[in-house]
């Protein structure tokens, strides 16, 4: 226990400032778990605008000095970098449809 009565107050207020954290650092982490979810999941124009929502979740934490900004950014980056390797694939793999109409028309192509 502490002894003087600053440290006494100071105990007070750390108690304030930690439940006053607690709740900006759990919506933070349940934006990005909501966003990581979504991305695995192949949703992508919902995951986008969860991501978005992630991001600024991070960015206000990092404002109020919750957490180091340089955490927000490594946070941000990775929730980016899984994204965009989630768009790149799903953007690669092509349609049935397509390979099928590419097929056709390389076979006509050769045929002539």
């Amino acid at each position: 226990m502490p002894q003087s009565k600053s440290a006494q107050k100071q105990v007070r207020i750390t108690a304030k400032r930690r439940l006053r954290n607690r709740s900006v650092q759990s919506q933070t982490k349940t934006n990005i778990t909501k966003a990581e979810r979504l991305i695995f999941s192949g949703e992508l124009e919902t995951a986008r605008e969860a991501v978005l929502a992630a991001i600024s979740s991070l960015d206000k934490a990092a404002e109020k000095g919750i957490i180091h900004p340089n955490n927000a950014a490594r946070r941000k980056s990775r929730l980016m970098k899984k994204l965009n390797e989630a768009q790149a694939s799903s953007s690669a793999e092509p349609a049935p449809e397509e390979s099928a109409e590419t097929e056709q028309t390389e076979q006509s192509e050769q045929n002539k």
